[in-house]
């Protein structure tokens, strides 16, 4: 079963402009999520899709100086930008990671891949809500063509995977548990604004600039200091449209 990681990335954000290179820790945000994926059990590459903007240069010549794998497409027709990437490898399984996520779970995406292996599936569904930034999506080559061919609306091009959601019955899902110390889905440990940028240094700081601290200890440290979680309790996700 050959599984890659394809990581959304692009400089783009109306609310926080270049914020998958800001400074984290010792390095950057972008370091921090593509360690954690190549920590991820099962995983052959890790690929870093960008958009063609000139502004997403920046993000290419990263990836060069680091010797990471990248792909650059639409930067609006994310799904298809998703899909091509992916063919250059022809995998059986992709992971779907994006870029603000810098304490992504290696572990339970690990544990999605084994699961997979297990019970073959268009798609693995986690029983449970995590905090959110610290998911990813695991889902079969296959429906992501199927999803490209299909997912017609604007949203659908946006967002890679909504399509499947709205549709769940053309797709077949596999389950796996959310261990219980994740089940915290009033947590926000994601990249969108100021204040998750806060937060997120915090964290970082706490850890020492440790990249590969288990997601586990991330909630726990959160829990523990409700003072720092509630940086960014009041920020809104933005809804899909």
């Amino acid at each position: 079963m050959k599984t890659i990681v394809i990581i959304q990335a692009r400089m783009g954000s109306s609310r926080l402009p270049g914020k998958i290179l800001k400074p984290l820790g010792k390095k950057d945000v972008l370091s921090y999520v593509v360690e954690r994926c190549e920590k991820i059990v099962g995983v052959s590459d890790v690929v870093v899709a960008t958009s063609t903007l000139a502004q997403d240069d920046i993000v290419e010549e990263w990836c060069k100086q680091k010797d990471i794998a990248y792909f650059r497409g639409s930067e609006e027709h994310v799904l298809s930008r998703y899909a091509q990437a992916a063919e250059r490898y022809n995998p059986d399984y992709v992971i779907r990671v994006t870029a603000d996520c810098p304490y992504v779970d290696f572990q339970l995406a690990s544990e999605m891949i084994r699961r997979m292996e297990e019970s073959p599936s268009d798609f693995i569904k986690i029983g449970g809500e995590l905090p959110r930034g610290l998911a990813v999506e695991l889902f079969s080559f296959t429906a992501l063509k199927y999803i490209e061919k299909h997912g017609k609306e604007q949203r659908h091009k946006e967002h890679v995977t909504y399509y499947a959601y709205e549709n769940n019955h053309e797709f077949s899902w596999s389950y796996v548990a959310l261990p219980q110390g994740l089940s915290h889905p009033h947590l926000r440990i994601t990249l969108d604004t100021e204040e998750d940028y806060e937060l997120c240094q915090q964290i970082a700081e706490h850890f020492k600039g440790d990249l590969l601290v288990p997601s586990e200890e991330v909630v726990r440290f959160l829990l523990d200091h409700p003072e720092i979680a509630k940086i960014n309790a009041h920020i809104e996700q933005k809804p899909v449209v």
